[in-house]
């Protein structure tokens, strides 16, 4: 009888103590180029390209202010396809059929200066509402607050209609 009084004392109390555990935050579901190729063709949808260096540290800041808030990680995971791309990457990459090398001119690879209009700063938001499209860098850390407008004005699909200064008029942050 001791036993499983003692047994039971050990649940009740592991139980409580599991109960404490922070709950487990969403972060953004980063994907490669090659794995955004077959998701696109499967389901298209908007992308988002967070452009950055391994040295970069606003891209650090970034990473953890603004891409591990749970509100825009949830939104992007749900409205974009999401890729983290090393702009000095050596790597031949493919975009869109395309392919990329590294450019020593640049010190970076060729979809970075794409991407970016040769204008290279780090870290840089790339949304596209489709492959197709033409890039518009979004340059800098961008707090999330800072990064909901655009992201929803691709992500709602809002650009279909609306000029993006119009949409900004009736804007109300949620985060």
């Amino acid at each position: 009888m001791k036993t499983v009084k003692n047994i039971l004392v050990v649940i009740l109390v592991l139980g409580s103590l599991s109960s404490f555990k922070q709950p487990k935050k969403q972060k953004v579901n980063w994907i490669t180029l090659t794995d955004l190729k077959e998701a696109y063709a499967k389901q298209p949808k908007p992308i988002i390209i967070d452009v950055y260096t391994s040295w970069c540290g606003w891209c650090r800041v970034m990473e953890k202010e603004t891409y591990s808030q749970e509100s825009v990680a949830s939104y992007i995971n749900e409205n974009y396809y999401a890729v983290k791309f090393n702009a000095e990457t050596k790597d031949s990459v493919e975009f869109n059929g395309i392919k990329y090398g590294y450019n020593p001119a640049y010190k970076a690879n060729e979809l970075a200066v794409y991407l970016l209009e040769g204008r290279m700063g780090y870290p840089a938001t790339i949304l596209l509402p489709n492959t197709n499209a033409q890039p518009a860098p979004l340059p800098g850390f961008l707090k999330p607050s800072e990064l909901e407008p655009p992201l929803r004005f691709i992500g709602d699909g809002v650009y279909k209609s609306r000029e993006f200064p119009e949409f900004m008029k009736d804007f109300t942050a949620k985060w």
